[in-house]
Parts: C-alpha cells; sequence; structure tokens
C-alpha cells in the first residue's frame, strides 16, 4: 500500500502555465529552450518569433507548461505581435507571466515590465545577458528592483545555461501568490480620478479592476472583450460613457495614449536610476562607430555587397573538394548495389528504378546541395548572430518604401535565401496584410538554396572559364553576386507593380531596434545550422528527389513507337524553348524540377545521354561538353541562368503560400508572376542577342 501511495504521490501532475514575454533580441526564445528542451530557432534579430510556440518543462514532480508569446515592445496592441501578447495575457489567464529583460538597457524593456504588472501581479522579471553586463561595467542592484517592483527578480546568462534554477524556484513562488488589486502608475490627475471612479464599479472577479477601468476608458482598445469579463457590463458602459465625457472637457482624452506613455516612461526611469549604475558609457560608442559604418547611404550597401559576394566566394571555393568526394562515394555506392541486385537476380526493371532512378537521384542532390549548404547556412547565421541582418533592413528600407512596401520585408528575402518556403512563413512578421502578399508573391525573386548548383555550375562552365586560376573563382563569385542583386532588383520592381496594381496602398513605417553587436557563439551556430538548417532542407530535397528519381527514370526508359517519354516530350516543348533561347531538354527539365529545384541539372544529363539513368558527370569541363555538343551556347547558358532564377517556385513553397495565404487566388498568382516574367525576360534576351550576333557577327 505504501509503495502504491509513493507511487501516486511522486507521479507527475499538471503544473502552471506560464507565459514569457519580452522585447525582441533579449534572449526570450533562449530561455524557453533553455527550460523547456525544445530547438526552437534563436536569432540576433528583431520579429523572429511570429507565432506561439509551447513547451513542457518539469519541477517537483509536475509538469508546467510554457508559452513563448512574440516578442513586442508594449502591450498597448498596435501591431498583431502587441495584441496577441495582450490578449493571451488578458484573457488566457496563465499562472505566472515571465518578462525577459536585457540587463545591459533595462530602462527600454521596464516599459514592457509594468505594462504586464498593471494586468497581473503574478510576474518574474528575468534579467538576462548578466554577463554581457559585467563586460560592459553596468552594474544591477536586482534586491533593490525586486523590492521596488514588489516580484520576483531573477539575474540570468541564459545562453551560458546559468540561472535557470533560480528561475524555477521563483515561478514555484510567484505563481502560490493570491491575485490581488493593486495600482502600478499613477497617471494625470484628471485620468487617475476617472480611472479610480470606474474601478469601484467594475464587477470581474480575477481581474485587476484599475487595468480593466484603464482599456475601457482607452478610445483606442477593442472593448468587446473586457466588456465580456464584467458581471455588471450595462452598468460599466453608462459609467464609462460619463466619465469619457469628463475626460473629452478637461483635454485628456485626445492624449489619452501619451499620458499613459509619459507615466510609463516616468516610472522605468525613476526605478532604473535607484538600480542601475553605468560605470563607462563607450561601449556604446563601438557600436555607434560600426553603424556610421555599415548604415551609412553609400559604405553600408558597399560593405552589404562585399559580405554576400565573400559568403558566395567562401561556398563556391569550400564546396568543390567535398561535393567530388561525395560524388565519388555514390559513384562507388552505385556500382556496388548495381552488383549486389546482379546477385540478387533482381529485375532490371527494380534495379534501375532502385539504383538508377532513386539513389543515383538522391546521390546528386545530397552530392550537389550537402556542401555548399554545410558551408552557406553558418556564415549566414553568423551574421544573424552577430546582429548584421538587421542593419541589412535598415539599409534597404528606403529602397522598399519607394516599392510601397515595408523594410522588414528585407529580413524575408534573406530567409528566402535559404528556403523560399521558410521566407513565406517568415512574412508573417510584417503587420499589414497587403505588404505581407507583397512579401510573399516575390519572395521567389531571391534564390534559394536548391538552385545555387545551378547557378553555380553554369556560371563556371560557360563564363569563369575565361579566366586562369585563381581568377576564375573570383570572376565566378562576382558573377553570382550581380545574379543575386538582379533577382533583388526584381524583387523591388515587381513589388512597385504590385503596389500600383493588385495591392495597392500606402506604406507602413515600422520601427526597427538595431541589437547591440555581439561576438557569435560559433559552435552552437554551426550546430544550429547544420541541423536546424541544413539537414532539415536536405531532407525535404531527398524526400522529394527520391520519387521524382523514379518517375524521370521511367520517362527515360518507356518508349513509345520507339521514341523515349522524356524525348518525346522535349521534342514537343522544343519549338516555344527555342524562342526563349533554351531547347526542350532544358525547358523539360525545369518543368520535371517543380517537386525540388535540385533535380534540374540531372534531368537535363539524363535526357542528354539518353542512357536511361542519371549519370555522374561531376566533372564539370566533361560537363559543359556534353551541353555544347547539344547546341548549348553562350546565349543559351545566360537564358538558362536567368530563368533558374527568375521561374515558378517549388512544390513545397507553393504549398506554404496557400497555408499562409489560404488562397488559391494568390497561390496561382505566386505561380504565374515569375513564370511570365522568367518568359518574357528570356525572350527579350534571347532576341537582343540574336540581334547583336546579327549586326556584329563573331
Amino acid at each position: 500500500m505504501n509503495e502504491e501511495i509513493n507511487e501516486l504521490y511522486e507521479k507527475e501532475t499538471k503544473g502552471y502555465t506560464i507565459a514569457l514575454l519580452g522585447n525582441p533580441n533579449v534572449g526570450k526564445s533562449t530561455v524557453f529552450n533553455g527550460l523547456t528542451g525544445m530547438k526552437q530557432h534563436t536569432g540576433n534579430w528583431p520579429g523572429k518569433t511570429v507565432e506561439l510556440a509551447s513547451g513542457t518543462f518539469t519541477h517537483h514532480d509536475r509538469i508546467h507548461e510554457m508559452i513563448d508569446l512574440p516578442g513586442t515592445y508594449s502591450l498597448l496592441a498596435h501591431s498583431s505581435e502587441e495584441e496577441v501578447a495582450r490578449n493571451f495575457v488578458c484573457f488566457e489567464k496563465c499562472d505566472v507571466c515571465l518578462v525577459v529583460c536585457d540587463a545591459t538597457m533595462l530602462e527600454r524593456n521596464m516599459n514592457l515590465v509594468l505594462q504586464t504588472m498593471e494586468i497581473t501581479n503574478r510576474v518574474v522579471v528575468i534579467v538576462n545577458l548578466m554577463d554581457e553586463a559585467e563586460k560592459k561595467h553596468i552594474h544591477l542592484d536586482l534586491d533593490k528592483l525586486a523590492n521596488l517592483l514588489q516580484v520576483e527578480v531573477v539575474g540570468m546568462s541564459a545562453r551560458n545555461g546559468k540561472g535557470f534554477r533560480s528561475l524555477k524556484e521563483a515561478i514555484e513562488k510567484t505563481a502560490q501568490k493570491p491575485l490581488r488589486e493593486w495600482c502600478v502608475l499613477s497617471y494625470d490627475a484628471q485620468l487617475q480620478q476617472a480611472i479610480e471612479r470606474l474601478a469601484q464599479t467594475i464587477h470581474a472577479p480575477g481581474w485587476n479592476h484599475h487595468f480593466l477601468a484603464l482599456k475601457l476608458l482607452d478610445p483606442q482598445v477593442e472593448d468587446e472583450k473586457f466588456y465580456a469579463v464584467l458581471t455588471n457590463k450595462e452598468e460599466v458602459q453608462t459609467m464609462v460613457r460619463q466619465e469619457q465625457e469628463h475626460l473629452k472637457r478637461s483635454g485628456c482624452y485626445e492624449q489619452f495614449e501619451d499620458i499613459i506613455v509619459n507615466a510609463l516612461q516616468k516610472k522605468a526611469k525613476m526605478i532604473c536610476d535607484q538600480c542601475v549604475k553605468i560605470e563607462d558609457g563607450s561601449y556604446l560608442e563601438k557600436d555607434m562607430r560600426m553603424d556610421r559604418i555599415v548604415t551609412h547611404k553609400v559604405w553600408g550597401f558597399l560593405c552589404m555587397i562585399v559580405l554576400l559576394a565573400l559568403i558566395f566566394w567562401i561556398t563556391i571555393a569550400g564546396a568543390n573538394v567535398p561535393s567530388a568526394y561525395l560524388s565519388a562515394f555514390f559513384v562507388q555506392l552505385e556500382a556496388w548495389l548495381h552488383q549486389a541486385c546482379e546477385q540478387l537476380h533482381v529485375a532490371k526493371l527494380l534495379e534501375g528504378l532502385f539504383v538508377d532512378g532513386m539513389v543515383k537521384t538522391a546521390g546528386w542532390v545530397i552530392a550537389v546541395m550537402l556542401p555548399p549548404m554545410a558551408i552557406f547556412f553558418p556564415l549566414f547565421t553568423l551574421l544573424e548572430d552577430f546582429g548584421y541582418l538587421p542593419r541589412i533592413a535598415f539599409n534597404l528600407d528606403g529602397f522598399f518604401q519607394k516599392a510601397c512596401t515595408c523594410g522588414k520585408q528585407a529580413l524575408t528575402m534573406a530567409m528566402g535565401f535559404g528556403c523560399n518556403a521558410v521566407g513565406v512563413s517568415g512574412a508573417r512578421i510584417i503587420d499589414s496584410p497587403r505588404e505581407r502578399l507583397i512579401a510573399i508573391l516575390t519572395n521567389v525573386f531571391v534564390p534559394c538554396n536548391g538552385r545555387f548548383p545551378t547557378l553555380i555550375s553554369i556560371i563556371t562552365m560557360f563564363f569563369a572559364g575565361m579566366f586562369a586560376a585563381p581568377w576564375n573563382g573570383l570572376f565566378a563569385t562576382l558573377l553570382l553576386t550581380l545574379v543575386i542583386l538582379f533577382g533583388i532588383f526584381l524583387t523591388f520592381l515587381v513589388s512597385k507593380v504590385l503596389s500600383k496594381t493588385l495591392l495597392k496602398g500606402i506604406p507602413s513605417s515600422f520601427s526597427l531596434e538595431l541589437p547591440p553587436y555581439r561576438r557569435p557563439q560559433f559552435g552552437k551556430v554551426i550546430l544550429r545550422s547544420i541541423f536546424d538548417r541544413t539537414l532539415f532542407v536536405l531532407g525535404r530535397a531527398i524526400s522529394v528527389a527520391l520519387p521524382a528519381g523514379i518517375i524521370i527514370w521511367l520517362f527515360a526508359n518507356v518508349e513509345v513507337q520507339g521514341i523515349t517519354i522524356l524525348a518525346y516530350v522535349s521534342g514537343f516543348l522544343d519549338p516555344f524553348a527555342k524562342l526563349m533561347g533554351l531547347d526542350g531538354v532544358i525547358l523539360l527539365a525545369f518543368l520535371l524540377g517543380f517537386p525540388a529545384n535540385e533535380i534540374v541539372v540531372p534531368i537535363m544529363i539524363m535526357a542528354y545521354m539518353a542512357s536511361g539513368s542519371m549519370n555522374d558527370l561531376s566533372n564539370l569541363t566533361l560537363l559543359k561538353s556534353l551541353f555544347v555538343d547539344h547546341g548549348w551556347t553562350w546565349i543559351t547558358a545566360i537564358c538558362t541562368l536567368l530563368f533558374s532564377l527568375v521561374h515558378f517556385p517549388c512544390a513545397t513553397t507553393l504549398l506554404t503560400i496557400h497555408k499562409e495565404t489560404q488562397s488559391w487566388k494568390w497561390t496561382w498568382l505566386a505561380f504565374l508572376i515569375p513564370t511570365i516574367l522568367g518568359i518574357l525576360l528570356c525572350m527579350s534576351v534571347n532576341a537582343v542577342a540574336h540581334l547583336i550576333l546579327l549586326i556584329f557577327p563573331l
């Protein structure tokens, strides 16, 4: 009996519901990951968390649920992030609210702390980044801060794993506090008196009546939800109208939000003046000196282009050797599998489908994609961790404003370099539905990792060869950078056209915090980029490439009247493709590459070789000879480059667009806009190039 009682006692039971709030870029997601063990992606840029994420952790044999709310500066609900955060804290009745603050900028974060404390007294203030504050000689008196706020305060260095035990104890202690009525801020005398009179009228068990009174009087608040919690709604409505008329006569009603903001800033300054001591403020000068360069109207753009080119050069130069090794490995693997199939007397059809279809396709995708991704993603993540990506958004904001869109689109565009589907999902950080749609429809103009192998191969084969080593690698990098910049130019152009036609509107302004520069955590960045990004994208590509390999093998081997389906379809497409400066094989390769852009070049090789299998031609010299023998010229190479940059999104991206927009109309437009533009571009370039050759024959 005692054993059964002990077993029941020790059994984990449901614990508390905990909301996690914080300004962007204070380490909120790092705290979330540290408590729950979930590998949610964290990044050194604002607006990273765009939807609710939940996780659990165990403490004292109870399972506590934690909700990671969107990063926000305020609960005044001017944006979707603020509205989601405020409504969750108000109406979901969480047991504890954790508010994460940056120890190096406590006064700025105190605004959110005070607003949260207006809603509930069950608040734990997490002062994170204590290690950075120490390096910058910022001293914080956390005991005095706790006394002034009358809540639990925990100092942490979350990314170093320090402070989690104290945080769990603070959560336990705070959750057991009784909910009580309290007043956090004192406002202008007229407004304060109106709040107190209305609070005495309100009947709402479990609510802070002062906070409810403030929200009901606020002209900017949609008050239906707040009225719904009252037991004497009609009486309060009458009182609210009377008090609002009184505020209008006194001139407070028109300045309602200004009064609130001034009270918050005054209280925050008073608290931080007593708790924070800065020995040396010169650390801010270092960031400012760097920002004078990286956000300069001229040097800022030059830095962007140089960094972009440097990343591409390292990716191109570093990927060659591992790609060759992986390619050789898969050649040996295919030979061994063929031999094994012969010994086991496997039917030729099954052997072809498995080895020459699935394995060879997967081998190409892995050999071509894995090395550049394993280099590109960590480099890009290092820029993100360093704090540079928000500076890119700052630099590009003016261009997006001229295109009548939002500067946050620069962040979604940066996400698209890895995967366009991720860039589409990232558009949630844009508040305006119109501007969010524009960001979704134009994200495809940024080449994803699946298109880089095609771009790099064509540039290396047909253009970089004009120079001797090592200048050929440098020229390939510069040309690839120009191609990417052309894609960015098309993003601005199409965004402008959409803003003036289908999606008319005025561009919205947005406030963007430039986070402090931080030394990236190289080990964590590499691990995170490999597991969260590289392997994820690679796994998606392989899962699509395996069935595609079977289909392509069948197309290349099944004959109709002595002609393979692949040859028949490519021949049918050839006349139209010639107008675009391509041929039927190239156009068919793009169509069959709809599931994944990575398999476009292998399909071309299979069709040209007419051997019924994806032949390994990792040697780009041999590959160029194959293409030239089948009619490729420099015009074909340029048009293929253009169409690779500007064509329909892959299947995964289109499904993501439908999921985000909940509309087949916008999904079809996302398919048609880049496709039609790509066709027109290729036709124009082909016509102009042939006209030049006609006038100036080579």
